[in-house]
């Protein structure tokens, strides 16, 4: 697939109603619908540079048409940073254009220039198209994913 040339950068304040698009589609694909309240909240978190959570955007033709959110965490096995991408979406249309996967080399770059560490992330058990770029990228771990309300 031929795209326009493609742009990783951060997120930036004139990106709200681009990346609330792209962030309801990304919901949507979750089966999940996001409220207005966590949609304000998340964008608040994303232009706080005092939060530990930061985006970039893949922009084509001037229109963002990806993101990627990542944030920094404490990593107890090496007394050091680690870093845990939250989310991953590109448009539908631009999946296999290497959207992705400039967006994941964007945000392994930012882990790199700020400590290092490691990058973790997890995607849905079906999501196969996902797995063979993260496959490509990255080691698959053998850790079994748990969740519980609190």
């Amino acid at each position: 697939m031929t795209v326009s040339p493609l742009t990783i950068r951060p997120i930036a304040a004139a990106d709200r109603d681009e990346w609330q698009r792209l962030f309801l589609a990304y919901g949507a694909f979750y089966e999940t619908a996001f409220e207005t309240p966590v949609i304000d909240d998340v964008w608040a978190w994303l232009m706080d540079a005092r939060h530990p959570l930061t985006a970039f955007v893949a922009e084509i033709d001037g229109a963002v048409r990806g993101f990627a959110h990542v944030r920094e965490q404490p990593d107890t096995f090496t007394a050091g940073p680690g870093w845990f991408l939250d989310d991953l979406y590109v448009d539908e249309e631009l999946r296999g254009s290497g959207a992705g996967t400039a967006l994941l080399d964007a945000v392994a770059a930012h882990a790199t220039a700020h400590g290092g560490g490691t990058l973790r992330w997890i995607t849905a058990h079906d999501n196969d198209r996902a797995q063979r770029v993260y496959d490509r990228l990255a080691t698959r771990t053998s850790w079994v994913t748990y969740e519980k309300e609190c």
